[in-house]
């Protein structure tokens, strides 16, 4: 069924576009109203960017496994990840952004968060049973009993896999440690999920052109 046309503008094509944005936008209303978000930040066939100026966490554990998804015009498509995971998160200063492109009359579209910008951990983000899908990291980084081998046959069930639509070789590298803290975090990702997300000075932007974290 074709598109329907008002002034030039295929309507449905806008929505999909329009989606990744107004979605997150609504997820951070429920945030705002409520101090707590059980949330999935993840926008089709795009990547986005999280800084980070300060990150300790709890119960951390990495694997590799591939990102199933779509692209705007309905592709699948598929990405490699290091699934990143912490039992428990204080991050301080956390920004995240997301750039929409070739949207009709506007352009460039981007959606910027930021949160936690305290040195004081109370009034930092909080985020409970964290998994970052990981494209590119940079970091400097301290493990606390570090433990590096490979998945195991069982990882399918276990709790490093947040049953999303990613996939993960239970016989491929992982590591895990107690804690882990990371410094002047910059990091490309395809997919957030917390149990719990907490943000505190909670700001968004959503202005067109391109405006990213780094």
């Amino acid at each position: 069924m074709e598109s329907q046309v008002r002034g030039g503008t295929r309507w449905k094509r806008f929505a999909v576009v329009m989606v990744p944005s107004v979605a997150a936008t609504a997820a951070i209303g429920v945030a705002l109203a409520q101090g707590a978000l059980a949330a999935s930040f993840s926008v089709s066939g795009q990547s986005f960017k999280v800084t980070a100026e300060d990150l300790n966490g709890t119960g951390f554990s990495q694997y590799g496994a591939i990102d199933q998804g779509y692209t705007l015009t309905g592709e699948k498509t598929a990405h490699p990840v290091a699934v990143s995971v912490f039992d428990e998160a204080h991050i301080q200063k956390m920004c995240q952004s997301v750039v929409t492109p070739n949207i009709p009359l506007l352009g460039s579209v981007s959606l910027m968060l930021t949160a936690g910008d305290s040195t004081d951990q109370a009034k930092q983000v909080y985020a409970k049973n964290l998994y970052i899908d990981v494209e590119d990291l940079n970091a400097d980084a301290e493990f606390t009993n570090m433990d590096i081998g490979v998945a195991g046959k069982d990882i399918s069930q276990g709790p490093g896999m947040k049953g999303g639509s990613e996939q993960a070789n239970p016989y491929g590298f992982a590591q895990q440690a107690e804690k882990a803290h990371l410094t002047g975090v910059q990091q490309t990702a395809w997919a957030t999920t917390a149990g719990t997300f907490k943000l505190p000075g909670l700001k968004m932007k959503l202005q067109t052109g391109t405006h990213e974290c780094y």
